[in-house]
């Protein structure tokens, strides 16, 4: 039966109060992507921090009411089967993708004034299907983001020839002087908490340093680690970013800034 326990039992909000509210939370956010949860997940995902026996009286508790649903080892508050099947194949399927993108990631973090790159979206929550994209996150230097956007992007046209465009999804940048993300809401603090390092790990842990306010919406979910350990900048790199390190670079970085937003309004205006 497809669909959720929410609506099969009208005023189960107000009969449901403390660290089982926190739980259906949890199961309510990642429901809205058909994707179920272990135990384990549940709680590193909870707004709140409880003791083992509270937790596990909670979910036994929600599952003998018929609240939320546990199939092969997930919970959901649908009571659907397929998706723990659906689930495990993602799974499986992200493992092998992730290989692809930490190789991707570690590539990306050489492009000039790049200073640190995770693998963002479905895939750093371990999850991916056949037509997955993989999407990073770029850290650059303070005042070159357009520069290292730029290059990064003249990068991915080439790869249209190929048909590997969906592979380098470079979908959000921030530089050194704006690591902290205005958005503070449960969706931009997973992303943060789930963001996987494939580069520059010194100036991603300034970053999460930078967005510690994660912790008050996820108390048990700690930030990720890089796995691998950075390579040397090579010498395209270390010659660029010379080359465009004083006013010639500002003149640069400032030309591709109107450059591009002069081509977001034509987009915009085109609807």
């Amino acid at each position: 039966m497809n669909r959720s326990a929410l609506h099969t039992r009208p005023g189960i909000l107000q009969e449901i109060a403390g660290s089982k509210w926190s739980v259906m939370r949890t199961l309510a956010y990642y429901d809205i992507f058909h994707y179920p949860l272990t135990a384990g997940e549940i709680r590193q995902f909870m707004d709140k921090v409880v003791d083992d026996h509270e937790f596990l009286r909670d979910l036994e508790e929600l599952t003998e009411q018929g609240t939320i649903f546990l199939h092969h080892g997930f919970y959901s508050l649908q009571d659907n089967p397929l998706l723990s099947h659906r689930r495990r194949q993602g799974n499986q399927y992200a493992e092998k993708l992730l290989v692809k993108a930490e190789k991707i990631g570690r590539f990306l973090g050489q492009f000039p004034f790049v200073r640190a790159v995770g693998i963002s979206g479905s895939l750093s929550k371990n999850y991916a299907d056949e037509k997955a994209d993989i999407d990073f996150f770029i850290v650059t230097r303070a005042d070159r983001l357009w520069i290292a956007r730029s290059l990064m992007h003249l990068y991915k046209k080439l790869t249209f020839i190929f048909g590997k465009q969906h592979f380098y999804c470079m979908n959000y940048y921030v530089d050194e002087k704006a690591l902290v993300l205005e958005d503070k809401n449960i969706f931009t603090a997973i992303e943060i908490k789930t963001l996987l390092p494939v580069s520059g790990e010194k100036n991603m842990q300034q970053f999460f340093q930078s967005n510690l306010w994660t912790d008050k919406l996820l108390p048990s979910c700690p930030s990720r680690e890089q796995r691998q350990k950075d390579a040397r900048n090579s010498w395209f790199k270390k010659m660029t970013e010379w080359l465009l390190n004083g006013s010639i670079g500002n003149l640069v970085e400032d030309w591709l800034f109107l450059l591009t937003q002069r081509r977001w309004k034509r987009k915009e205006e085109k609807g």
